[in-house]
């Protein structure tokens, strides 16, 4: 790829899943990929929950703010990645759009919640792999 390439993580609140990703993406790619997220009916806070998993890896997330999907952001994305949670996202030709089906770490605590930081971490390695073959 000669630009950098953008990667859109959706989930409903984006408050957690959504987040971790982010999170995992910018902490392991650095800026040779655009890293955003957003949710169709934003919390009004990050999953506390959330937050303490990814600060156990070293990766801070607390001071992200969840935001409302736009058609926008979707088609100015080369992935665009849903959540698991059956989010209608607009659909622009050109655009790669994967679903990673992901429980819900909402109203669940960190234990709980580890599982699906790791799982998460995991897609986002081999996604890295895929749009900069050259660092894997």
């Amino acid at each position: 790829m000669t630009t950098t390439p953008s990667v859109l993580f959706v989930c409903v609140h984006n408050a957690g899943r959504s987040q971790m990703a982010a999170g995992f993406l910018t902490h392991l790619a650095g800026d040779s990929i655009e890293v955003r997220s957003a949710g169709s009916a934003p919390a009004d806070s990050i999953n506390p929950a959330a937050v303490e998993a990814m600060a156990e890896l070293g990766i801070d997330i607390a001071d992200r703010k969840p935001k409302i999907l736009t058609p926008g952001a979707v088609e100015t994305s080369d992935v665009v990645i849903t959540m698991g949670c059956g989010d209608a996202c607009p659909y622009f030709p050109g655009v790669s759009y994967r679903d990673w089906a992901l429980d819900d770490p909402a109203g669940k605590g960190v234990e709980s919640v580890r599982p699906i930081r790791d799982e998460i971490k995991a897609r986002v390695q081999a996604l890295i792999a895929e749009l900069l073959p050259a660092r894997a």
